[in-house]
């Protein structure tokens, strides 16, 4: 991991331990005083007017030099030690001189001395001083700052010097999610270069503008330039895609490969398709790059506080990242972090996409639960709400439940602001590909594919207007009783999740992606748009069971509860409700406890009208038969 460590030297007096702190705020960095590794023998010695000899400073070398070892694992590092010589820099820097920055303070003699003896409690005897200028072997490399100012304006001159050092990440594609992502990466410590494309009078700038509006961002270097870009990373580079999934990833990679070494990293975070995640992913390969697909979910408050982040591709090229993907991620119950390698290929985005279509069905069933109090028993929002409230506190609690009760408490001026909003819903495609996924895998996920073509019908409202005064459509104002309601949405939710956990096993044994259900769940349980409590009690399930439907607690609660969904999809269907998400998951949950179906009837009649053929129920060896259905 490309983390750096800043080391701040120079002769006692010539404002290390300032410069550092003041630095240490305007960086968003760790800052430490090198003086308070010294072991006691050292610091009596100091305090008596002796000068310390190497003898006494290889020790306290050692301890600095472990403890950066330490701190760089979770992040930058800013230290102030005085480094005289060389050999004291090659200790502290053993292993990690790429990630090491130094910073030289210049000064002469007479104007420490002076500055020295202005400060009280910081007087140093002339033989003191002029010894360590004896001592001090000049860095020909690093940065070499003049201390003829004031702190202020050192500070102000380093932060444009260390912004001219080669970047450790970059990141391209300034739309919301690449701007918060950008602000989580420079908040927890990550030199970064971002990029956002030059259109004249449309998009200019964007990214040194962006870096001016954040404090944390200070260190970032802006580009409108992808060759400058480039040439600003430090190897291998590390390269964080955030454009619109489709032709625009494909023109940037075209773009970016023959500017890039072997080696370097190309991250997608978009939205991608897996199956052209697994083609880019060959394509790179081939030309000796790393590439890595991920999902990232969270929202723009997710992006900027902790995403759940969902890798996929080679571990080798994990390994070269990982390091920045899990420090910005969201953290478990335990603390641990809500990211982890997915699996080979596609995998990272194939799980992001069912996550995604999980999270179509969990909306849309909130809002047939919303629609039936509302048109059902006539309540208004707010009742809605603290009922919604009264789920949430228990073992319903999800995320899209908590902001869908603040949507229903949200006024304008008298107006209720869900009455506001046209019910035309939108759509950006992971919905619609988790369903083919699903028909190509053979893989049933009706209530997934029921919030999706809810939300293709919600597009028609012109025709809808039309059709209910044709029909003379009214709501029969039968109450709802809210007991059956929250049973039938607990057993939905229980049912939506078993069929997008189902899809991605299946893909995973398909595409040999060894995707680890469980871990895939603890990363879910926070971060991102579905996480819950539901999603929390599914990292143990997992463990041992990949139908969720088949573990002996959830089984439970789904007996206990389908009676309540049965007259729940009844009542609806009489007050003339649509409840799509629901209807399917009785559906599929009555379909997936019977042993005999009715696909003896659909064989029979495949075979009658074209001859397919049928297996029997009387023999098991797999063969199959034909009948002549008809007398000649």
């Amino acid at each position: 991991m490309n983390t750096k460590v800043i080391y701040i030297m120079g002769v006692s007096g010539s404002g290390k331990s300032t410069v550092g702190a003041m630095l240490s705020e305007k960086l968003g960095i760790s800052f430490f005083d090198g003086d308070d590794f010294h072991p006691e023998a050292n610091v009596n010695k100091m305090k008596l007017g002796q000068s310390l000899n190497d003898s006494d400073r290889w020790p306290w070398l050692e301890a600095m030099h472990s403890f950066v070892l330490k701190q760089l694992k979770t992040g930058s590092v800013l230290i102030a030690c005085s480094a005289l010589k060389e050999s004291y820099r090659d200790v502290l820097t053993k292993g990690i001189k790429e990630q090491s920055i130094w910073v030289y303070l210049d000064g002469d003699f007479d104007l420490i001395l002076k500055r020295m003896s202005e400060r009280k409690g910081h007087f140093m005897p002339n033989e003191l001083l002029a010894s360590q200028f004896e001592t001090l072997e000049v860095p020909n490399y690093g940065i070499h700052q003049s201390i003829a100012g004031t702190s202020r304006d050192i500070v102000s001159q380093l932060i444009s010097k260390i912004k001219m050092e080669k970047s450790e990440f970059g990141l391209v594609g300034l739309g919301v999610m690449g701007k918060s992502l950008s602000r989580n990466l420079a908040g927890k410590g990550v030199v970064l270069s971002l990029f956002n494309r030059y259109v004249y009078e449309v998009e200019e700038n964007i990214a040194i503008n962006f870096i001016g509006q954040y404090p944390e961002l200070e260190t970032a270097q802006g580009f409108q330039n992808l060759s400058a870009f480039v040439e600003s990373l430090a190897r291998p580079r590390k390269i964080f895609l955030m454009v619109p999934a489709g032709k625009a990833i494909d023109e940037m990679i075209d773009t970016l490969m023959p500017q890039l070494d072997p080696g370097d990293v190309i991250i997608d975070g978009g939205n991608a398709h897996y199956k052209q995640t697994e083609r880019r992913l060959q394509r790179l390969k081939s030309a000796k790059l790393h590439y890595i697909g991920t999902g990232v979910s969270g929202g723009e408050e997710g992006a900027l506080k902790g995403p759940s982040i969902m890798p996929g591709g080679s571990a080798e090229a994990y390994d070269l990242i990982k390091g920045y993907l899990e420090r910005i991620a969201a953290k478990d119950v335990l603390g641990s972090d809500c990211c982890a390698f997915i699996g080979k290929g596609g995998a990272g985005h194939f799980v992001k996409m069912v996550h995604n279509g999980i999270e179509y069905a969990e909306m849309q069933l909130i809002a047939e639960s919303y629609s039936a109090l509302r048109w059902g028993n006539g309540l208004e929002p707010n009742e809605i709400a603290s009922i919604f409230e009264n789920w949430n506190n228990g073992d319903l609690q999800s995320y899209l439940l908590e902001i869908s009760i603040q949507i229903l408490r949200k006024k304008e001026n008298d107006n209720w602001m869900i009455d506001l909003i046209l019910d035309k819903a939108g759509n950006k495609g992971t919905g619609s590909w988790t369903t083919i996924a699903a028909c190509e895998l053979g893989v049933p996920v009706p209530t997934i594919s029921a919030a999706l073509f809810a939300r293709y019908i919600s597009a028609f409202k012109d025709e809808r207007t039309k059709s209910e005064q044709s029909y003379q459509t009214a709501y029969q104002n039968n109450l709802i009783d809210p007991e059956k309601l929250e049973g039938a949405y607990r057993l939905a939710r229980i049912v939506n999740h078993h069929q997008g956990i189902h899809l991605i096993d299946a893909a995973s044994q398909q595409y040999s992606w060894e995707v680890k259900l469980s871990e895939l769940a603890r990363i879910w349980t926070n971060g991102c748009i579905i996480r819950s409590k539901l999603m929390q009690s599914l990292v143990i399930v997992l463990k041992t069971q990949s139908r969720i439907l088949q573990d002996p607690g959830l089984m439970t609660v789904v007996k206990n509860n389908e009676s309540a969904m049965v007259e729940m999809v009844a009542s609806t269907a009489m007050n003339r409700i649509p409840i799509p998400c629901h209807t399917a998951s009785l559906n599929y949950l009555q379909s997936y406890v019977h042993e005999q179906s009715s696909a003896n009837m659909i064989q029979a009649q495949r075979d009658f009208f074209g001859a397919h053929t049928y297996e029997r129920m009387d023999d098991a060896s797999g063969k199959k038969y034909h009948t002549v259905w008809t007398e000649s």
